[in-house]
């Protein structure tokens, strides 16, 4: 069995890491480049950089803070906001990223998936997919745009098309979890992790080290991301590996 994999995560806006709750209220946790440091130094497994308001500001990924960045991590980083060519993907990867990350670019011009894994290879993409429940379809339901503008898609039917279009991993994130700190949605996570054949990366909702032994427990999750928890240093990384291995989950020390 591969070792899950625990991954933090910097939402950066203006130069500056950030989180809110519901993607709303944000507030300041610090500078990406110091983190970034951090979390290697701590055996961070991977870290993923979203330059959370590039799509709504209508502007590219900050080069510049993803090169900065880069420098520091001797781990696979990912990084995604704005992105919307396999150009911009390139000028992403030259800058130091492992992956891209794209999410509602892939919505408005799903080719760019396939376009993407084409150039780069599967391995290369990722498609985050921002849900929320909707009580009407009770079901899950795509939003784009940082979570402004829900879609008419199920959240299911889009993580299959990312992947048959040639989405190497899904960064699958609960709108409704997002920053309250009371567990990942393990319903959501396992219906996606079932239908598709790719890593899911479990995102939104982490408080304690319980809800990591509990996704990972529960579902199929690959990994586990979070942000707040290791950014105010509510948890550290070390802890959680510690709490997953007391449980028996596979994780590299």
């Amino acid at each position: 069995m591969l070792a899950k994999r625990i991954i933090p995560c910097l939402d950066v806006k203006d130069g500056r890491v950030v989180k809110g709750v519901s993607f709303n209220h944000l507030r300041d946790a610090g500078d990406p480049v110091a983190l970034a440091a951090q979390y290697d130094r701590e055996q961070a497994d991977e870290l993923v950089f979203l330059d959370i308001s590039a799509t709504v500001e209508g502007r590219k990924t900050m080069l510049h803070v993803v090169e900065r960045a880069a420098a520091e991590l001797t781990i696979p980083f990912t990084v995604g906001g704005g992105i919307s060519s396999v150009e911009e993907m390139t000028a992403l990867l030259r800058a130091g990223a492992d992956k891209v990350s794209i999410n509602t670019s892939a919505v408005l011009n799903p080719d760019l998936i396939t376009e993407g894994a084409a150039r780069f290879g599967n391995q290369c993409i990722v498609v985050a997919i921002d849900a929320k429940y909707d009580d009407e379809w009770r079901d899950w339901v795509v939003y784009t745009h940082g979570g402004r503008q829900k879609t008419d898609m199920r959240a299911l039917d889009w993580a299959q098309e990312a992947v048959a279009r040639g989405a190497g991993e899904i960064l699958l994130t609960s709108m409704d979890r997002d920053g309250h700190k009371n567990g990942f949605d393990v319903p959501l996570l396992d219906q996606i992790c079932q239908a598709v054949n790719v890593p899911v990366i479990a995102s939104g909702g982490a408080g304690e080290t319980a809800h990591f032994v509990e996704v990972f427990v529960k579902t199929d999750a690959a990994a586990a991301l979070a942000a707040s928890v290791f950014h105010f240093r509510e948890l550290t990384i070390g802890e959680v590996k510690q709490a997953l291995v007391e449980k028996g989950v596979e994780v590299r020390c």
